[in-house]
């Protein structure tokens, strides 16, 4: 990869690109080490609970921002993957009318929904996209700070490069979040509301249904809002979920051996299929972190070992990224 030049400080870099470019934001080292990855408690993608070791590596103390990825989109001209019809041959079988500049907005059922179907809040709105992520009637003008959402795999890959900087696997991310707190279950330790104080930004109430923004926000809130971790990230759980490197696959119990396993990385490409769509076989990557919509009545991900499978030719409402660098 290309080098970041920068200013090092007390573990803290402000980086600079070949360009001199540097909208993007400060990042903080991460010494690296042995850790348990994973959770045998909850969700069965979490599991098995396995010991790694990841090396050390540089990462962005926020979640990309509105901001930041304007001045890619100035610099750059990039068009992003919502901003552009798909291409039909790519869907054989879809419905012509679908085949329009979209992206999946969270929209609120009036009533109480069947939570097995998630389409019963998502919907594929035209017009939806990084700069519009309601739909084409709204806009980001006072979200600068906020984190950029509706941005597809092809996005968050072209923005890495431009700004000389990768995606991090999912041993990294999930290191990183737990920001020293090993086998604890949050990122800030094993209660959700320690003192009655909200950590992050997700969702209270009946989900779908009822959000009632006890933590302050509901939908997006501007980065760095509620505590940062152990290592000084911010964001690590909640307000969106994040991109990472690794293809997605369903975690097995790892071979006997006498080492532990350094630097892991994802299935793949061909196992990261969702075998309920073997027709169109998009591959998919492992998110993380959770969002705002991460309710304790149907979505329990604002845990640093919880992990989502996403399609890399789709975007949301609610997923972003943040970037690391190993220079």
């Amino acid at each position: 990869m290309s080098a970041i030049r920068g200013e090092k400080n007390e573990g803290t870099m402000t980086a600079t690109n070949d360009r001199g470019v540097t909208p993007k934001g400060e990042l903080v080292w991460i010494a690296g080490g042995e850790f348990t990855m994973g959770s045998d408690r909850h969700y069965p993608e979490e599991r098995p609970a396995r010991r790694v070791l990841v090396d050390g590596f540089w990462i962005d103390r926020y979640q990309v921002t509105n901001d930041d990825f304007a001045d890619f989109v100035a610099d750059t001209g990039h068009v992003t993957v919502a901003e552009r019809p798909p291409d039909a041959a790519d869907y054989p079988g879809a419905i012509p009318e679908l085949l329009v500049a979209a992206s999946m907005v969270f929209v609120n059922p009036a009533r109480k929904v069947d939570l097995r179907n998630h389409y019963n809040w998502w919907a594929w709105v035209p017009g939806a996209d990084w700069r519009h992520p309601q739909g084409a009637d709204s806009a980001i003008e006072d979200k600068g700070d906020h984190p950029v959402v509706h941005v597809a795999w092809d996005d968050v890959v072209a923005y890495a490069a431009w700004a000389d900087k990768e995606l991090p696997t999912e041993a990294e991310w999930e290191f990183a979040s737990r920001g020293g707190l090993d086998g604890a279950e949050y990122a800030w330790g094993d209660e959700l509301n320690p003192d009655d104080r909200w950590m992050a930004n997700t969702w209270q109430g009946d989900f779908p249904v009822v959000n009632e923004g006890l933590d302050g926000f509901e939908g997006t809130a501007p980065v760095g809002s509620f505590p940062a971790n152990g290592y000084g990230l911010f964001d690590m759980t909640g307000n969106v979920w994040e991109w990472t490197a690794d293809w997605y696959q369903v975690m097995r119990e790892p071979k006997a051996s006498c080492c532990v396993p350094r630097n892991p990385r994802g299935g793949e490409v061909a196992q990261s299929h969702d075998p309920d769509m073997a027709d169109i076989p998009i591959p998919r990557k492992v998110i993380k972190g959770g969002s705002h919509l991460c309710a304790p009545n149907y979505c329990r991900r604002y845990r640093p070992a919880a992990r989502m499978a996403q399609a890399v030719d789709t975007s949301t409402s609610h997923l972003g990224f943040r970037l690391i660098s190993r220079a």
